[in-house]
């Protein structure tokens, strides 16, 4: 991809888009190009380099190291599509720390889509933001039935891994799930939770569980940074 010199947009934020998209695309895991070979790659001047590796350092995806050169400091999170996982294991699986904060819980009547995809006509709705490392990655919004969003409140939703307590402590076996991912802009309500600027895309990840009988146990909506949260699968094609 190359930068258009005609665009109305600075060149110094074309490249510091080329480059957040390579770190989530993890074309870049490690020690980033010179500037040198962004002058020449690129055919700009040193100070849009680095006015763009700035930016990307001050949103900490990029770190300085003294004497070293410039490093990719976040580390893409992928969820393995075909496995219901949590948001917690995959983390984990990535060898960062997970965390979690609740944000808030209320008794609500759902949208009409949601009541349409669940079939709740009123719902139990808990909020929380997701952290890996400490770095604010996701927002949550979770629908349970009001039973079973009453019995989780009850525990602390700091840090705790919500289908862990429906499965281990409520004895609700999960079955099947069904997921859509989507792009999309994080709600004006929710716009603060995540260092991710008004007009940037997120990754939108919509998914219903249910149980052995076919009951909706669960619907999340979550929104995380495209710059730290994939999604993969791995394909295969069979013969004969």
């Amino acid at each position: 991809m190359q930068l258009d010199h005609t665009n109305s947009i600075p060149l110094h934020i074309q490249l510091k888009e080329i480059i957040e998209n390579q770190v989530a695309e993890g074309i870049l895991s490690d020690q980033i190009p010179s500037e040198r070979q962004f002058m020449e790659e690129y055919s700009i001047s040193r100070s849009t380099v680095r006015e763009a590796i700035n930016l990307l350092v001050r949103e900490g995806i990029l770190e300085k190291r003294h004497g070293k050169g410039t490093f990719v400091s976040l580390k893409p999170i992928h969820d393995w599509l075909g496995n219901l996982s949590s948001t917690t294991e995959t983390i984990r699986y990535m060898g960062m720390k997970p965390g979690a904060r609740l944000i808030t819980h209320y008794l609500t009547t759902p949208s009409a889509y949601i009541q349409q995809q669940t079939g709740f006509k009123e719902a139990y709705f808990i909020k929380r933001i997701r952290y890996a490392d400490d770095i604010a990655i996701g927002v949550e919004r979770h629908y349970y039935p009001i039973v079973i969003g009453k019995k989780l409140i009850k525990y602390d939703l700091d840090n705790a891994t919500l289908y862990d307590l429906v499965e281990n402590e409520l004895g609700i076996q999960f079955a099947e799930a069904d997921q859509t991912i989507t792009s999309g802009q994080l709600l004006p309500e929710d716009q603060d939770y995540l260092d991710v600027p008004a007009n940037k895309n997120v990754l939108i990840a919509e998914r219903i569980i249910k149980d052995q009988g076919g009951n909706v146990i669960e619907m999340e909506e979550a929104y995380y940074r495209s710059d730290m949260y994939r999604f993969k699968i791995n394909l295969s094609r069979k013969f004969g």
